[in-house]
């Protein structure tokens, strides 16, 4: 029993229904009727009349993969064992220095502009920063606090020196007026 080579109607077929060669179904009861078209356009009949179709695609499923996803959203599948890469791999030490600096340096543009720090205590700190000595931006706060109450205690200091100086530059202008006076009264 010999059968009839369908090759040239599975390419033709391939070619009018637009897609691949294991996409295309010949009805195994016509087969004589198909091997006699020879040509596109008996090729597009026998499709209008059903002896040539066009297999529907292969369902490929992606509901477990977001089963999964939304899974390891919450933490699952990350343990130990799940690792492949190293840590530095998985999230860079580079990119969480990077969001911590900038985080350090957008509270000292704020502070600064908003007048909180003057520029001294700004560039302290900035380089500060710079050389990792603030783990996260609680820190960076607590300094700032520190130096900002450190500065009034000093400019208060100062300015008691400051007020004791006048109050003992007065005492003796006065006593030397005071003198003064005495000997043109004499």
């Amino acid at each position: 029993l010999s059968t009839v080579s369908l090759k040239l109607q599975k390419r033709l077929a391939a070619s009018v229904l637009k897609c691949g060669k294991r996409k295309i179904w010949l009805d195994p009861n016509e087969i004589n009727e198909i091997s006699l078209a020879n040509s596109r356009r008996n090729i597009a009949r026998l499709e209008k009349d059903g002896l040539i179709m066009k297999k529907p695609t292969v369902v490929h499923s992606r509901s477990r993969v977001r089963e999964r996803h939304a899974a390891k959203a919450k933490g699952r599948h990350t343990g130990i064992g799940k690792r492949r890469g190293t840590a530095n791999a998985r999230l860079p030490f580079k990119v969480l220095w990077m969001r911590r600096i900038r985080v350090l340096r957008r509270l000292l543009h704020k502070m600064r502009d908003a007048k909180k720090i003057d520029k001294h205590i700004y560039h302290t700190l900035y380089l500060h920063a710079k050389g990792n000595q603030f783990k996260n931006k609680r820190v960076l706060l607590e300094t700032i606090h520190t130096m900002k109450s450190e500065q009034a205690q000093v400019k208060a200091l100062a300015d008691q020196a400051e007020a004791k100086k006048s109050r003992a530059r007065a005492r003796v202008a006065k006593r030397a007026s005071r003198e003064q006076k005495k000997k043109g009264a004499e």
